[in-house]
């Protein structure tokens, strides 16, 4: 069995989504100044680096992230990989869904995080609304992709997001796929659980194991 960690870390270098709140990592209690343990504080945005998007994102009063059941975030799940050509994942990009519970992405995005001090990048691979339709008809419990958001920037109608939220489609965004060649895995992403705020979001440590020895 071979582990791949597909989780960005999270530093304050991270490359944040336009408007988010940056990513801020502090060390309040120090051994060395004289404390009795190191303690850090973490202050971030729930959509940093690699997280998952609960329906309450988009759908106010849908589910929040406390609320998605577990075994939509663990099971069996396949990397689609993309020609660099492609900007849009249409529905012809789609091949046969059936049997597929959980899809993930892997596009010309995945290269963006050998450069993540460049910041954020606008043009990013992105699943069209069309393809979120095929893709909420055809049943999959999870869709995930390897850059921040699966929307294409500056859209005002967020139409893939609502259409796979509404449907309790579990949006993965912000993965590392750069060392995963495509085919099946089990998936687990296991997002904090918190009560408060939105609970639209969040970060979610993301493995993918091989199906097979």
């Amino acid at each position: 069995m071979k582990i791949y960690d597909v989780t960005v870390p999270i530093s304050s270098g991270t490359p944040i989504y336009e408007g988010d709140p940056p990513a801020e990592i502090d060390l309040c209690k120090s051994m060395a100044a004289g404390d009795a343990a190191n303690v850090s504080q973490i202050c971030m945005g729930v959509h940093t680096a690699t997280h998952v998007d609960a329906p309450n994102h988009f759908i106010d009063g849908a589910a929040r992230v406390h609320e998605i059941p577990l075994d939509l975030l663990v099971g069996p799940c396949r990397v689609i990989e993309l020609s660099d050509e492609i900007m849009a994942i249409e529905p012809e990009h789609l091949k046969d869904l059936a049997n597929t519970e959980r899809i993930l992405f892997k596009t010309r995005n995945s290269a963006f995080w050998n450069n993540p001090q460049e910041g954020f990048r606008t043009d990013f691979t992105y699943i069209s609304p069309a393809a979120a339709r095929v893709l909420a008809d055809s049943g999959v419990k999870l869709v995930g992709i390897d850059y921040l958001s699966v929307e294409k920037f500056g859209s005002e109608d967020f139409a893939t997001h609502i259409t796979l939220l509404e449907k309790s489609i579990v949006i993965v965004e912000g993965l590392d796929l750069r060392e995963v060649p495509p085919g099946d895995y089990e998936i687990i992403c296991l997002p904090l659980k918190y009560i408060g705020g939105g609970g639209d979001g969040s970060p979610a440590r993301t493995i993918l194991r091989t199906m097979n020895g």
